[in-house]
């Protein structure tokens, strides 16, 4: 049996040209840069086929066998690559013991692990939903839900650096959650709210619950609870892409790693589809249009202008109490008198396009109000969305 016909089983399996295994490709970390040397190997043995190895192919399989016993994928391949090496006919998981369904999860597992690689973004490319973090975020969790992948971005000076990345599994039924028990994972921008250890085995070592349903999740009616990112039971290795009742999944090494750059109460998680990667100048300029927007709102507010201040807000505004644009800017107008000056600081803030929402942001930030007869301290969080050709709130939430 020639390494060709090995080799077509694998562009069977993955669906991706060969020009892959020339390993010239770039990317996050380098197209041959690996976060898990497991998966390593499985990219590894593509290249091997590719050049005409099979044995060594073989070789690169048993030792990701060797270090994770349990890795269904592997063993699957494996014995694929032994019937080529032995001229029998092959198809991936042609095995009598292999059930359609196991071998169609194992198929999209591979697909989806291998094109992290065949198709990963410009290396100088920053991801579009992470516009800002804040500095007290050292870190933000990045889940593309299109590539079953979970990526860790630092913070520097704001701008988000690429650290690391994982693969991972998500809801049964996909993404977009509306509701309890759908089995679909949520798109939106939440925050880890607090660990979970000596958890049932089913979990793995730890679990890190998120803030679903968020603000903009209850505004429009969606519902559910218990969203975490947690391990895989100990006899398992990884999951398939879409394998659980919601939660974002990582195999128990990957989430060992993870663990280091989670900070309760602090770390964003961007959970969205088809993440788009930008060019820093085009990054830049959109982080700055929204910015200059946000800049304007705050200095209208403190010019006591009201017509000014209150076009910031847009039709389909709702206050956090509820009330409508027009109830809203009856009562603030009438908190307005008697103000003689105003003076609005921000700061801590963070900057997310909101995914799956068409043209939204959501920023939070720290506000510093004082005026004449009032002055406060608070947490607040707002969502922009274009009406025209100008951003404009559509929601406003005083969040501690």
């Amino acid at each position: 049996m020639r390494a060709p016909r090995a080799l077509a089983l694998f562009c069977v399996l993955t669906a991706v040209p060969l020009a892959f295994a020339d390993g010239d490709g770039d990317g996050n970390g380098g197209a041959f840069s690996f976060s898990n040397e497991v998966e390593g190997s499985l990219v590894r043995a593509i290249v091997s086929l590719r050049e005409n190895g099979l044995k060594a192919a073989i070789g690169e399989i048993d030792g990701a066998l060797e270090r994770t016993p349990n890795f269904k994928l592997g063993h699957m391949i494996r014995g694929d690559l032994l019937m080529a090496r032995a001229g029998k006919p092959i198809a991936f998981g042609n095995t009598e013991a292999s059930s359609a369904a196991g071998v169609s999860n194992l198929q999209q597992e591979a697909r989806v692990r291998l094109q992290r690689y065949l198709d990963a973004p410009p290396v100088d490319f920053l991801p579009a939903p992470v516009m800002q973090l804040a500095p007290s975020q050292q870190h933000v969790i990045l889940v593309d839900t299109g590539r079953s992948r979970l990526y860790v971005f630092g913070n520097h000076n704001g701008q988000p650096t690429y650290v690391t990345d994982f693969y991972i599994s998500l809801g049964k039924n996909g993404v977009e959650k509306t509701r309890e028990g759908d089995q679909k994972t949520p798109t939106g921008v939440y925050t880890i709210v607090s660990s979970k250890e000596k958890l049932p085995d089913f979990y793995g070592a730890i679990a890190f619950p998120i803030s679903y349903p968020n603000d903009w999740d209850k505004r429009n009616g969606r519902n559910g609870h218990g969203i975490w990112l947690h391990g895989t039971p100990s006899d398992t290795y990884s999951r398939p892409p879409f394998a659980t009742d919601g939660c974002v999944v990582l195999t128990n090494d990957d989430l060992a790693r993870l663990t280091r750059f989670v900070d309760i109460g602090r770390t964003p998680v961007v959970i969205g589809p088809a993440v788009e990667w930008k060019a820093p100048g085009e990054w830049q300029a959109q982080r700055d249009d929204f910015l200059s927007a946000f800049e304007q709102w705050r200095t209208d507010w403190e010019s006591l202008d009201t017509n000014k201040y209150f076009a910031h807000y847009g039709s389909e505004f709702r206050s956090e109490g509820g009330k409508d644009r027009a109830a809203w800017i009856a009562y603030k107008r009438k908190v307005s008198t008697g103000k003689a000056w105003v003076k609005v600081g921000v700061s801590q803030v963070s900057l997310f396009a909101y995914p799956g929402s068409g043209p939204m942001m959501m920023v939070t930030f720290d506000q510093d109000y004082r005026s004449n007869n009032l002055s406060n301290r608070t947490k607040k969080r707002q969502y922009w969305m274009r009406e025209g050709n100008r951003w404009r709130i559509v929601q406003e939430t005083v969040i501690s």
